[in-house]
C-alpha cells in the first residue's frame, strides 16, 4: 500500500510538465488546414475544402484546458453518376468549444461541442460539355450542431490539430426548390461528417 501512495504521488508531481502553457494564462492560435468532409445520407465522394481561423486557449490546470475558436471551413459531398459529377458546396463559420486533456508533454486529446452557421450553400453539376450552378441556401439549415472530437501535439509553439466533427444536426431543410422547369426535393436525414487537419502557431498573451 505504501508503495502504492508513493508512485501515485510521483505521478501527479508530474503532471505539471504536460501542458505547455503555465496554469491561468491565455494563448491564441492561428491556424489553416484541410476538410475531408462528406454527408452521410448517401454514397458520395469527399469533397477537400480549406478551413482557417483561430482559437483562443485557457489553461485551467497543469492537465487540462479549454479553447473556443472561429473557423471558416468549406464542407460538403460529391457525386458521380451517369458521367455528370455534382459537387454540394457547404460553407460553415464554425464555433468549436473544447477541452483539451494533455496526456503527455504537448500532447492533448480533445472533446466538446461545436455550433455552426452556414454562409454559402450550392450545387454545381458538370458533364457533357455543361457546367450549371445553383444556389441551395434556402434549403439548407442555418445552424448547424456537431461533436469535435480530436487530438493534438504541439512542439515549439507550432500545432499539428487532427479531429473529426461528428455532426448532430439534418444538413437540410424539408423543402421544394424550383428552379426554371425543375423541382429539387430536400430533406432526409444527412449530416454533415468531416475530418480535418490543421497546422497552427500558437502566440502566448
Amino acid at each position: 500500500m505504501k508503495k502504492l501512495v508513493i508512485m501515485a504521488a510521483f505521478a501527479l508531481s508530474s503532471v505539471g510538465a504536460f501542458a505547455q502553457q503555465a496554469v491561468g494564462t491565455w494563448s491564441v492560435t492561428p491556424k489553416v488546414g484541410m476538410n475531408i468532409a462528406n454527408i452521410t445520407d448517401g454514397n458520395g465522394d469527399p469533397r477537400i475544402g480549406l478551413v482557417a481561423g483561430g482559437e483562443v486557449e485557457y489553461q485551467v490546470t497543469d492537465m487540462v484546458s479549454v479553447t473556443a475558436g472561429a473557423l471558416y471551413s468549406m464542407q460538403g459531398a460529391k457525386d458521380k453518376t451517369d458521367g455528370i459529377t455534382t459537387t454540394v458546396k457547404m460553407d460553415y463559420v464554425n464555433v468549436p468549444i473544447l477541452a483539451n486533456v494533455y496526456v503527455a508533454k504537448g500532447l492533448a486529446v480533445k472533446l466538446g461541442i461545436q455550433p455552426g452557421f452556414n454562409v454559402n450553400a450550392k450545387a454545381n453539376a458538370e458533364g457533357y460539355g455543361r457546367e450549371v450552378s445553383v444556389d441551395i441556401k434556402d434549403a439548407i439549415k442555418t445552424v448547424d450542431i456537431s461533436i469535435p472530437v480530436g487530438i493534438s501535439y504541439e512542439y515549439m509553439n507550432f500545432v499539428i490539430d487532427a479531429r473529426y466533427n461528428w455532426g448532430l444536426t439534418n444538413v437540410s431543410k424539408n423543402k421544394t426548390l424550383e428552379y426554371g422547369d425543375e423541382y429539387i426535393d430536400f430533406g432526409g436525414k444527412g449530416k454533415n461528417s468531416v475530418f480535418q487537419i490543421t497546422l497552427g502557431y500558437k502566440i502566448p498573451f
